[in-house]
Order: structure tokens, then sequence, then C-alpha cells
């Protein structure tokens, strides 16, 4: 029975994520598969890779074959480097205790490439965020300074408009005022005249 190492799909629209499982090739890709080794899920920054890695490797060796993504899993998980390895001891290249020492050797500068990714993506998702938050704050005190001149604006308006109204309550004032001034005169006139028609009566008397 022809056995290939695949992936099958899960998950809602645009938010897919996958088992890695070991399937009858003849089945269907979402069918019935013998053994699930692990999860894909390449909706994360890093992609989050979890890999049963015996299973794989046992499974490899009994000649089942990895589909192209699946190959590309278990390259990166180190799979596929293991099983070279084991076929170097048996050919008698080098012995099993060479073969782990190459092994943990390829895991570390593995796990420091891995790190060093995800540093960087910390490191630009830092920068990313400084960004906006400066950009933010630069938009706020736009903001800021298009209120406050508004701001001033409306009070010179609301002070020109109190002197206009200053100006325009002194000038009705001062009117009022030379209008009372000529009918006091006229009275003062009247109260005049008839002191003066005494006089003249009080010197005919006399006379």
């Amino acid at each position: 029975m022809p056995v290939k190492i695949r992936l099958t799909r899960h998950g809602r629209k645009r938010y897919a994520y996958y088992h890695i499982v070991v399937a009858d090739s003849r089945a269907p890709r979402d069918g019935k598969y013998i053994e699930r080794i692990g999860s894909y899920n390449p909706n994360t920054n890093p992609a989050t890779i979890e890999l049963d890695f015996d299973k794989a490797l046992t499974w490899l060796g009994k000649g089942a074959q990895p589909t192209d993504t699946a190959r590309a899993i278990l390259s990166y998980q180190g799979v596929l480097m293991k099983k070279h390895l084991l076929e170097g001891v048996k050919k008698g290249a080098f012995d099993e205790a060479e073969a782990e020492r190459r092994f943990q050797k390829w895991m570390e500068d593995k796990e420091a490439k891995i790190q060093a990714k995800k540093d960087q993506l910390s490191s630009e998702s830092e920068k990313e965020r400084k960004a906006r938050l400066e950009q933010e704050a630069k938009v706020n005190a736009e903001r800021a300074e298009k209120l406050a001149k508004r701001n001033a604006e409306l009070a010179a308006e609301a002070e020109a408009e109190t002197k206009e109204e200053e100006a325009a309550d002194a000038e009705e004032a001062t009117e009022e005022t030379t209008e009372e001034t000529p009918a006091e005169e006229t009275k003062a006139e009247e109260a005049e005249e008839p002191k003066a028609e005494a006089s003249d009566e009080e010197t005919k008397k006399e006379e």
C-alpha cells in the first residue's frame, strides 16, 4: 500500500490550519488517514509547527513519501537531516555518537536562526509600534494646535465684538447727553423771561 505523509485542511475560510498525517495515497485529501503525527498553522509568523519527531522518522524509515509541503516541514524540523545521518551510520561512514553530535550541532544552528528571525520580527514590530505612536502624537499635536488657534480666533472675535458694543453704548450715551442739554437751556431761558417782565412792570410803577 503506497503511504504518504501529507496535510489535511481544517479551520474556517481564510484561516486554515492543517494536520500532518500519514495516509493512503489513494484516500481523499481530507479523508481517512492512518495516523496523525503533527499540526501546521501558517497563520502565525513564523508558522507554528507541532510534530512527533520519532513517529515521522519511523514512517520515513518505512518508506512513506512526504508531499512537497510535508517534506519542507520535515526538513525544517530536522527529520530529514536525522534520516540522512542514520543512513550514514548504516553505511559505516560514522558511528551513532558522531551522528548524534552532528544532529545536535545542526539543531543548535537551526534554533539560532529561528531565534534571530523571531528577534528581527519583534524588533520590526516594536519599530512599527513606535512609528504609529509618533504619528498619533504628531496628529494629536496638530489637532491641539488647530484647536488652540481656533480658540484664539474666537476669543479675538469676542473681544472685538465687546469693544464694538462698548463703543456703540458710549456713542449712544453721548447722543442722549447732547439731546438733553438744549432742552435744559430752553427751560432756563423760559424761567428767566418772567423775571425780566416783572422788572419792567416794577420800573413803570416807580415812574
